[in-house]
């Protein structure tokens, strides 16, 4: 399920990568992408707690968001704070990985990937 989860991003990251815009103008799917950011932060540190042993593959992923998407100034640190606060969220909750936080990746993995076939199919070219 990760491994579409990737895919779907990969592919979500390059479609949505735009021509130029206007610096800080929001883009109409920007909600979408802070929730997904907020989604990788999570991913990011119950992963870890979890074993996953898969290092910095969610914040590598969210980094490529960004890249693709291209955002400066008030865009960026939103995207940012979301990824932030997706994982200062559950760092404050979580020590070690519980059978709730198992849950919680599982939910999180599903709706990111949700979120990304949503974006891809209304905006992709």
């Amino acid at each position: 399920m990760s491994k579409s989860f990737l895919a779907v991003l990969i592919l979500m990251s390059a479609c949505l990568a735009a021509p130029v815009r206007a610096q800080d103008a929001a883009a109409p799917f920007d909600g979408e992408l802070q929730r997904l950011a907020e989604i990788l932060g999570t991913l990011h540190y119950l992963r870890g707690i979890c074993g996953a042993n898969e290092g910095s593959k969610w914040r590598n992923e969210m980094q490529a968001l960004i890249d693709a998407e291209t955002p400066s100034g008030d865009r960026r640190a939103r995207m940012i704070a979301g990824f932030n606060r997706g994982y200062n969220g559950f760092q404050q909750t979580y020590r070690t990985c519980t059978p709730a936080a198992a849950v919680a990746i599982r939910r999180y993995i599903e709706e990111g990937s949700k979120i990304s076939r949503d974006l891809t199919a209304r905006y992709a070219n």
